[in-house]
């Protein structure tokens, strides 16, 4: 019984030490992506406040300014665009994402556009709506894409098929901190009051303040899609770095743990060997 009870711990061992390598290399895979993911996020991040000051100017340019962008309608229908991961491992990144996410529609008529393979199977499990699935895996999504997405959902906005739109992605706080958050995309809110600096900042637009304004909103929600994948990919990336540096660090204190097993079942399995030699001699 104790030879087959050492078997059994070694084979356990050597199981868990080849766990333990495959956690160590997607932990040192994750921290190099990680980087360039960092550098992406502070590129990424000017390109829409600039855009969206831009914005904010041509709506002042003008007090009787008007887009249909900018118009609040009934609500009779929303959509999300919600950026998950590819694959899972991450902690609770995508969980945490879900449940933001779903707080946010209770109780709404919802349709969904899905990016990563775990947002299109998660809301394909639940039947919700998905305004189109050709932007399944986040990893494949570049600047290209997010403009086909924003020339999709600025079209069905204009159209009626949804009245208000949200963006669902998690914000990469810091390495070990990625909080989710939902950002209202469309439509466009601007609180005029006694603003007189920007009044003072007056400007003409050709052929049309509204015209221009109209033209540059579908390159601030490609701006922002762009900005929320690249925080998004910094953050699955940070949570599976700490998720993985977790479970090679459990990994190691099994393999402490079963190691002494072992070695106290061998010490066993010799101590009984010496009193049976002993007892047959004594006979």
């Amino acid at each position: 019984m104790a030879g087959a009870s050492m078997k059994d711990i070694k084979l356990r061992i050597k199981s868990v030490e080849s766990t333990m390598q495959i956690t160590k290399a997607m932990e040192l895979v994750a921290s190099s992506k990680l980087r360039g993911a960092k550098l992406r996020v502070e590129r990424s991040r000017p390109y829409f406040e600039v855009l969206h000051q831009t914005l904010a100017d041509i709506a002042y340019s003008k007090q009787d300014f008007d887009s249909p962008y900018i118009h609040q309608r009934t609500v009779k229908r929303s959509c999300y665009v919600v950026i998950a991961g590819d694959r899972g491992l991450a902690g609770g990144y995508n969980a945490n994402l879900f449940k933001a996410a779903t707080a946010h529609m209770k109780d709404k008529n919802a349709c969904v556009l899905p990016l990563g393979k775990k947002a299109v199977e998660y809301y394909e499990r639940r039947d919700v709506d998905l305004l189109s699935k050709d932007f399944a895996e986040v990893a494949e999504v570049n600047i290209s894409s997010c403009f086909e997405m924003a020339k999709l959902l600025s079209a069905a906005f204009l159209k009626g098929e949804f009245d208000e739109l949200f963006l669902v992605y998690t914000n990469f706080v810091s390495m070990l901190t990625q909080s989710p958050a939902v950002l209202q995309m469309l439509p466009l809110n601007y609180h005029r009051g006694a603003d007189k600096e920007a009044t003072r900042k007056l400007r003409l637009y050709e052929p049309s303040a509204e015209e221009v304004y109209d033209a540059i909103v579908p390159e601030y929600l490609a701006g922002l899609i762009w900005g929320a994948v690249s925080e998004s990919v910094a953050s699955e990336l940070g949570a599976r770095r700490t998720a993985m540096d977790a479970a090679s660090k459990n990994a190691g204190e099994m393999i402490d743990d079963l190691s002494l097993r072992y070695n106290r079942a061998r010490q066993g399995a010799i101590t009984q060997e010496i009193t049976e030699i002993v007892a047959g001699a004594e006979q």
